[in-house]
């Protein structure tokens, strides 16, 4: 399958959220779970990284 990579703001990925929120739940369940996954890895790397943790190969 071929991807893409997006570069969202957070307000920008929430009301896509929001907007597939407004969709029937099989068809979007799945993508959410996806872009909130993504998510949570990016900003938790992003903390990492000005906190100095791992990232920076301590």
């Amino acid at each position: 399958m071929n991807k893409i990579d997006l570069q969202l703001s957070i307000d920008d990925t929430n009301l896509i959220l929001e907007a597939l929120g407004q969709l029937p739940f099989a068809r979007v369940f799945q993508l959410i779970a996806r872009v909130q996954e993504q998510a949570r890895a990016q900003l938790a790397a992003a903390d990492r990284a000005q906190a100095g943790g791992p990232e920076r190969g301590e």
